[in-house]
């Protein structure tokens, strides 16, 4: 099978990023269809990641495109690099371990209604 995918996918991210020479690139297919695997030096992830994911998800959008010209579903799939830590991201309307510790300058329910009683 041809690997127009992983030509294109190699070209356009090697043009986004600041070491080419560390772009690896996977390709596997199954009964599924075709999954590429992409690793880039940790220094380059915001690149290819984009704002809010929007370059991520243009690239899988031209990736899926070009698969369906060829009769194949392709997914990309972007490794994370070791020791990579994401900012937590506290989860709105959500109750008990989502939300992480509280900032010193929140209080429970039962310290403000005693500081209610008080005044």
């Amino acid at each position: 099978m041809e690997e127009h995918d992983k030509i294109f996918l190699e070209y356009v991210v090697k043009a986004l990023v600041d070491n080419p020479n560390d772009v690896k690139i996977d390709r596997t297919v199954d009964e599924m269809g075709v999954l590429i695997t992409l690793t880039v030096n940790p220094a380059d992830m915001g690149k290819i990641i984009g704002r809010m994911g929007n370059t991520a998800k243009a690239i899988r959008t031209l990736l899926r495109i070009i698969g369906m010209k060829n009769n194949a579903r392709v997914n990309l799939k972007i490794n994370e690099p070791a020791g990579s830590m994401r900012p937590e991201r506290p989860m709105i309307g959500s109750t008990g371990s989502g939300m992480g510790a509280a900032p010193a300058t929140l209080k429970t329910v039962d310290e403000a209604m005693e500081e209610l009683k008080g005044i």
